[in-house]
């Protein structure tokens, strides 16, 4: 006898009947076949693990055995346990005490009535063309399928049938069908509670409540047929009115999308419309038409997702949108199926429209009501979205989101999670390995391939304002951005490798759509904290590696010390040794000689003893020569910036610096200028007091030179302390409290435009430079007329000494001292001299006057000037009113600034 594994199935399923029933072979014939239709067939009960329907289940069953307080303390518990972590499997224990909780001797509404459900589902010939043959694609159901969602909606439960649609479109025929064989349950426990409820039918009115199969559990074996009148439905009466009946079938179809027979699409007027010859009472004709808006709203939703799904371009933000949209059309779907289950019941049971337990119309209404709503949000979302994409799109979703109904809320939020969620992950990805890998330009942050290094901070990484999620603030957009172009600095500029993970702790990402939501829900907690605790982190980082590898500090000290003349030893003594060399025509300059110049004056000031690194950075420039200019006017002192300190001295930074120092260097000038001529008048002054007729002229240089020195003191204590020191204490403060790099080179921007704009190098200081460079002019001017008659005085001065040295030897030598021809001839000289007098006493005047003239004006700008503190310069200058009784502007300009500050008190 062969082995029980040897047997074939049909003998084992034999031998099951056999033993349960305690009958012969033959006995049994009858059984064995009913068996093998059972086990052939489609049907698939399910049951959907839920806990949210199961927990309903339990307090319903209480209420109808009117225990409220027993309800209302399994509520409370239950919500306790949910808080705490003890169960793992918490549907399980409810299922198992409700299963423990129901009368064996009554019959199961989960269990016991599969066999009832199916001996009505079940096809009276085995050889009749199968539904899902019969019927559209979208709508393929077999008898399994029917009967889960039957089961699964049973007493208060849920929808748990097979959605027919996949996220990725419509789903065709699946091949366990066509061969036959039962199709696998598709469960909805992977679907949030709010997105699977929200489709549902009322539990007041679920079709299925009709359904409830015999209280007694059918016999194993045949079933014994009961005899009824089976009554087909018809499309119409004799009078031609179309009944309710087939209004309820086209309905089903256009809820999907499809016309039925008598409610089509209408091209023209974009709506579902009944044909105008069928005959029709006017309040079946409304309700259809409100009933055959969610068919509109269906074709809308589904449209826009058949379009974008297959668009690439659409980028992985627009992909995650339409994936939700799928899930939503999936549950709608999963509803119609149980419709369509409860329509080819009453088929099959002959049941007609006019019972109180069939489809009617209204009941669809009243069904539908949700399902409605949740459709009209879902096409006015989709009309807010048409034509964004990446951050734009999910700022479109997230203001939808702003809305009182919680209903609404959860579905825009739920949709919000699965939309953002590319969105997260590309900034997860940016600022904790520096990476963007945006193929379709849907993240905030934007990379430019085209620029090069030297520039990759101020340049190739940027800000889309349209992209920028309106649930990221702007400062947080900004930290994501700062956070992400650190990392890439420090890789590619600074060349640091150390790794992301040691420079900050990456937390937990978003790796799915619940993570996504949960940060979403906490913008300013657990989300806020990631950016900020990445922020801070990485920025330290990357200010310790500029400091300690690449001295930033040092480096802008050394701008302030030589650039801006703040090593006032060393510039002193670069003047004097320079002084020889810039005196010469600028055409006539080496810069190979100034470059040793250079070198000497540091090795002999204290300027010796700054870092190698600095000193090697310091260089001569010559400037582009014109005509005529010497040698002051071409140079210029230079500083070599590379690597990573050349994103906070930009190129512009160093023209900027290279403007303020020839402006300093021309005013150092003034002041080195006046010095050699204050030291011309007191050597001189002793010497010339033997020449009474020079006293006027040299005491109108002396006048002259004091006003000179006074404008130019006062200029140097405005450009030094009020302008230098000031804005440097402020640069110094900012860039010491600075939390990133960005940081540091704003301050320093502002420093060098504070600078430039109080220095008088601005566009709008213009007119003001050029009365300054006047003033300068005019001091330089004076130099050379107080030298030429020194020259002259001095000459003469030689040669009256000479005549009467000459005239004491000869009178030592008892001759005459002088023949009447030389004491003519010396008259004649000395009148000669005496005549240039008046000459350089015009001269002198005439230079007095057009440099008190330009003073003037240019008190007169800074009087009139929008800065206080230019305003305050021109009160220093002029403090004893000696240019303001000599020009009436000046009082005019005075009496109304007065008048405004009294104003102002």
């Amino acid at each position: 006898m062969a082995t029980l594994d040897q047997k074939s199935p049909n003998v084992l399923l034999q031998s099951l009947c056999c033993r349960i029933t305690g009958k012969s072979e033959a006995e049994v014939a009858h059984q064995f076949q009913y068996a093998v239709r059972v086990i052939g067939s489609n049907y698939a009960p399910t049951i959907e693990r839920d806990e949210f329907l199961v927990s309903e289940k339990i307090k319903k069953e209480l209420l109808k055995q009117r225990r409220e307080a027993d309800a209302a303390l399994f509520s409370e518990l239950h919500r306790k346990l949910q808080t705490q972590g003890v169960l793992k499997h918490r549907w399980s224990v409810l299922y198992l005490l409700l299963s423990l909780s129901e009368d064996p001797r009554k019959p199961s509404s989960r269990v016991g009535n599969y066999g009832a459900l199916f001996a009505q589902a079940l096809p009276r010939d085995a050889h009749s063309t199968p539904f899902y043959c019969t019927r559209p694609q979208s709508l393929a159901l077999s008898y399994g399928e029917r009967s889960a969602g039957l089961s699964g909606s049973v007493g208060t439960s849920g929808i748990s049938s097979l959605g027919v649609y996949t996220l990725n479109g419509p789903t065709p025929t699946p091949q366990p069908l066509l061969a036959g064989q039962p199709p696998q349950p598709a469960g909805g426990g992977g679907q949030p509670l709010g997105s699977r409820l929200a489709w549902t039918l009322p539990v007041s009115s679920s079709p299925s409540s009709t359904l409830v199969p015999p209280a007694a559990r059918p016999p194993l074996g045949p079933p014994v047929p009961t005899p009824r009148v089976v009554r087909p439905r018809r499309d119409g009466d004799p009078a031609g009115e179309v009944n309710e009946a087939a209004l309820v079938r086209d309905i089903l179809y256009v809820f999907q999308g499809i016309d039925g027979k008598f409610i089509k699409m209408s091209a023209q007027d974009n709506c579902y419309k009944i044909d105008s010859k069928v005959v029709l009472c006017k309040s079946l004709r409304d309700t259809s038409s409100r009933l055959a808006e969610l068919g509109w709203l269906h074709n809308k939703v589904r449209k826009y997702t058949d379009a974008r799904s297959l668009d690439r371009a659409f980028g992985l933000v627009g992909q995650s949108f339409c994936a939700s949209l799928h899930q939503e059309l999936k549950e709608y779907y999963r509803l119609l199926s149980v419709l369509h289950s409860q329509l080819q019941v009453e088929d099959d049971q002959g049941v007609t429209v006019c019972t109180e337990s069939s489809l009617t119309l209204r009941r669809l209404l009243v069904w539908m009501y949700d399902p409605k709503v949740r459709l009209k949000t879902l096409a006015a979302l989709v009309d807010f979205c048409q034509g964004r994409k990446g951050g734009e799109l999910a700022s479109a979703v997230h203001a939808y989101g702003k809305t009182g109904d919680p209903q609404m809320r959860a579905l825009v939020q739920h949709i919000l999670s699965l939309v953002s969620h590319p969105i997260l992950n590309f900034l997860y990805r940016w600022i904790y390995d520096g990476e963007l890998e945006d193929t379709y330009h849907e993240f905030f942050v934007a990379s430019d391939p085209n620029v090069k290094t030297d520039r990759l901070w101020h340049d190739k990484y940027s800000l889309r304002k349209s992209m920028i999620p309106s649930f990221i603030t702007m400062d947080q957009a900004r930290k994501v951005l700062l956070i992400g172009k650190s990392i890439n600095f420090l890789h590619q500029v600074c060349h640091d490798r150390t790794p992301p993970g040691k420079i900050t702790a990456a937390s937990k990402s978003a790796d799915t759509p619940k993570d996504a939501a949960e940060l979403l829900s906490d913008l300013e907690g657990a989300f806020q904290e990631k950016i900020d605790a990445a922020y801070f982190d990485t920025s330290k980082y990357l200010l310790d590696v500029l400091n300690r590898n690449y001295l930033l500090l040092e480096h802008l000290q050394a701008m302030r010390r030589y650039l801006l003349l703040g090593q006032g030893d060393f510039i002193r003594h670069l003047m004097d040794l320079l002084k020889p060399e810039l005196v010469r025509p600028a055409t006539t300059l080496y810069q190979h000689n100034l470059t040793g110049i250079l070198e000497t004056a540091v090795r002999a000031t204290n300027a010796q003893y700054d870092n190698a690194e600095i000193l090697k950075r310091l260089d001569v420039r010559l400037l582009e020569v014109s005509p005529g200019d010497t040698g002051w006017d071409v140079f210029s002192l230079d500083y070599h910036v590379d690597g990573p300190i050349s994103t906070v001295f930009t190129r512009e930074c160093m023209g900027h610096y290279l403007r303020v120092f020839n402006f300093l260097w021309r005013a150092k000038r003034m002041e080195y200028t006046l010095t050699d001529i204050w030291k011309g008048q007191m050597c001189n002054a002793k010497l010339l007091k033997t020449m009474p007729e020079l006293s006027g002229v040299l005491h109108q240089c002396h006048i002259l030179a004091s006003e000179m020195v006074h404008f130019i003191h006062q200029m140097q204590y405005y450009i030094t302390f009020e302008v230098l020191e000031c804005s440097w204490d402020e640069l110094w403060n900012k860039v010491r409290q600075a939390q990133d790099l960005d940081h540091i080179i704003a301050a320093h921007e502002v420093f060098l435009d504070t600078i430039i704009s109080r220095c008088l190098l601005d566009n709008n200081s213009r007119s003001l430079l050029n009365q300054l460079r006047a003033i300068f002019d005019q001091i330089i001017e004076f130099q050379s007329a107080q030298d030429s008659l020194y020259r002259s005085a001095l000459e003469e001065l030689s040669l009256r000494l000479q005549y009467e040295e000459k005239k004491r030897q000869r009178e030592e030598e008892g001759q005459w001292g002088v023949t009447a021809e030389q004491e003519a001839e010396e008259k004649k000289r000395i009148q000669e001299f005496q005549e240039t007098i008046p000459k350089m006493r015009s001269q002198l005047r005439i230079l007095t006057h057009f440099y008190q003239s330009i003073v003037q004006q240019f008190l007169v700008l800074l009087m009139t000037s929008s800065d206080e503190s230019l305003r305050f310069l021109s009160f220093r200058l002029d403090f004893n009113e000696h240019y303001r009784a000599r020009e009436p502007r000046l009082r005019a300009s005075i009496g109304a600034n007065r008048g405004r500050r009294l104003s102002n008190i």
